[in-house]
């Protein structure tokens, strides 16, 4: 099995900072895609960014050029930079792994237990 620890949520003033991450554990053979999702009261969840193997990332448009998403492939540790926080950043955010136990089992999704993230004066 794979394991999924987030930290680094909080309360924060608009126009601040928090830095997230997720660091994966077990029997982990291979790490393929990651990724940070978020669930705001009454809506669903929804893509905040992902980062491939090879480093490639990919936004939601809400968070393109405050957000940075990055790896730390040795550590299996993932991190979400967030500048310029915004009220409607508000969320629960979870971060996702795609990873495999064995070279002969196929990548499944795996989430954390989710850490929350609030914007406020």
């Amino acid at each position: 099995q794979v394991q999924l620890v987030e930290s680094g949520g909080g309360l924060v003033q608009p126009g601040g900072s928090l830095r997230l991450s997720c660091a994966a554990s077990g029997s982990i053979f291979s790490i393929n895609a990651m990724g940070w999702y978020r669930q705001a009261p009454g809506k669903q969840r929804e893509l905040v960014a992902t980062i491939t193997s090879g480093g490639s990332t990919n936004y939601a448009d809400s968070v393109k050029g405050r957000f940075t998403i990055s790896r730390d492939n040795p550590k299996n540790t993932m991190y979400l930079q967030m500048n310029s926080l915004k009220p409607e950043d508000t969320a629960v955010y979870y971060c996702n792994v795609r990873a495999r136990t064995s070279l002969w089992l196929p990548f499944r999704d795996y989430w954390g237990q989710g850490t929350q993230v609030t914007v406020s004066s």
